[in-house]
């Protein structure tokens, strides 16, 4: 039976139009990607959905967040501090938490900002593989007022082969602002330098 805060966020996700998806339970260990991130309005649709679905989802978000009297709410409500800026060991210490709980699932927006990025970062990618846990596609879709996790993948030792998947997947999801929803495509494609940070 779920509880009043599962009720409560399903009510409230009626009451203004939208539906949450889940596509058969959810595995207890997973990276849980978010795409399309565009706009504010992302969070709180996420968060009444996480708290709708029931499940004990952590989010990964920049440290600046953390940084203000809302920390302890945050941290609360799942959220864990990183620093996109640099290298901090964020995917080691995130694999040593896949490996230390049985249930641990980590939800990233692999494009690391609202405005448009000209590819994902790969550490969602990469942190899957280390920890030997599924992927799990989270999506917002504006024009069918839809959120939620809608298929899986096991990452395999080819990332072009499971970006072309995942592309498949979010081909027809809408953002908010659907100017600023990136490519997907991992930097290596453009001969960038590799970037892993979540």
């Amino acid at each position: 039976m779920p509880g009043f805060r599962a009720r409560f966020a399903g009510w409230v996700m009626k009451r203004v139009g939208w539906r949450v998806v889940m596509a058969r339970p959810v595995p207890l260990r997973c990276v849980v990607v978010f795409y399309p991130h565009t706009s504010n309005w992302d969070f709180p649709a996420g968060l009444l959905a996480k708290w709708a679905m029931g499940i004990n989802f952590r989010w990964a978000g920049k440290d600046s967040l953390f940084a203000t009297p809302l920390a302890p709410l945050w941290r609360r409500w799942g959220g864990i501090p990183v620093n996109r800026r640099e290298r901090t060991g964020f995917i080691a210490e995130m694999q040593a938490q896949f490996a230390a709980h049985d249930d641990f699932r980590l939800v990233i927006a692999p494009e690391g900002t609202r405005g448009r990025a000209e590819h994902w970062k790969s550490g969602f990618w990469h942190l899957a593989r280390a920890a030997n846990v599924p992927v799990a596609l989270a999506f917002i879709d504006y024009a069918r007022r839809e959120t939620g996790v809608g298929a899986y993948l096991a990452p395999s030792d080819d990332a072009k082969a499971d970006l072309a998947k995942i592309a498949a997947f979010y081909a027809d999801k809408t953002a908010r602002w659907p100017e600023l929803a990136g490519p997907i495509r991992f930097p290596e494609e453009r001969g960038e330098t590799r970037s892993t940070a979540a």
